[in-house]
């Protein structure tokens, strides 16, 4: 029996992953065989792998747009008490003029991963028998590519995971082996079927958005804004798709799957990391994984069912046989 770990992309919203991993691992006692991350859930996977949740922990809940962004394209300031995101035209401008492809750069990211993710941690994970598996898009050749923590260096792996981050044009763009990557949810937000055609029998799946859409966008008021517009709507739709076959591809092989979901919207900018709310996002993981660990334990306890609802169970399933 092999057990999965997929967390999706999601940016500073991994903190809530983060809480939700926390409560499964320590208070469940679930163990897992293999990772699989997107985005910022690549960030998170090699922690996880070696149990190292107090340090994923102090991680999540001290990064800043300073410890992203070597050239931050977003203005934030706070108005009403609300904090609202605009364009930093100096920053932008000056990526122009210096000839780079996108609007910000993300080398203190990489250099975040080389710190925080150990060329020894790396090698305590190949001796393990554990597989910890990044996402990301490869824009030349038009595909998604899943990087194995057993098929690459430590020099790969620490790019892999920095490229599965870069959410483009806002971040930097991994240019490797002749090849554009980018942000691995541009194509695969939500890598369920991954690790289902890696052999997983069982999956716990952490999804950094609510099950049903919760909110309507305000009116964009400027370009970077209706482009954030355009990229929400995109993976939106990329993250129900990549659930849905998900779904298909676990009930035709007949794996048992687990979905969590945010229970509330947590942020409508997840490039924006504030260290308080990040820590609040913590704390709520561990406490929606709680209630929905519990949740799932009572859908499975025949002694919390009533005789009425075990024989209109019965039932509906004589029908669905039919």
């Amino acid at each position: 029996m092999k057990k999965a770990l997929v967390i999706s992309g999601g940016g500073s919203k991994g903190a809530f992953a983060g809480g939700v991993a926390q409560y499964l691992m320590k208070k469940e006692n679930r163990e897992y065989d293999l990772f699989i991350g997107t985005s910022t859930g690549s960030l998170m996977v090699s922690h996880l792998a070696l149990s190292m949740l107090d340090d994923l922990k102090v991680l999540y809940t001290n990064v800043n747009q300073e410890t992203i962004f070597s050239n931050n394209p977003f203005n934030i300031k706070k108005i009403a008490g609300e904090k609202v995101v605009s364009i930093n035209h100096f920053n932008t401008l000056w990526n122009i003029i210096l000839g780079r492809k996108t609007f910000g750069e993300s080398k203190n990211l990489r250099s975040l991963i080389k710190n925080n993710i150990t060329r020894e941690m790396y090698n305590k994970i190949r001796e393990s028998n554990k597989e910890v598996v990044v996402t990301v898009s490869n824009l030349t050749a038009n595909q998604i590519e899943y990087k194995s923590s057993n098929d690459c260096t430590y020099e790969d792996f620490c790019d892999w995971i920095w490229g599965s981050c870069n959410y483009i044009p806002f971040m930097s763009l991994l240019e490797k082996n002749h090849c554009q990557y980018a942000d691995g949810g541009f194509g695969s937000l939500v890598p369920i079927r991954e690790a289902i055609l890696r052999g997983a029998t069982e999956i716990d799946a952490i999804i950094l958005e609510t099950e049903v859409t919760q909110t309507n966008k305000v009116p964009s008021k400027n370009p970077f804004a209706l482009l954030f517009d355009v990229f929400d709507f995109m993976l939106t739709h990329v993250e129900r798709h990549n659930i849905t076959i998900g779904k298909l591809a676990a009930n035709n092989k007949k794996v048992k799957l687990n979905l969590y979901y945010t229970p509330t919207v947590l942020t409508t900018n997840s490039l924006v990391f504030d260290q308080k709310l990040m820590r609040k996002w913590w704390k709520s993981g561990f406490k929606y994984a709680k209630s929905k660990r519990e949740e799932l334990m009572s859908e499975f306890r025949p002694d919390v069912l009533t005789d009425q609802e075990i024989e209109e169970g019965i039932d509906n399933v004589e029908n669905l046989n039919l």
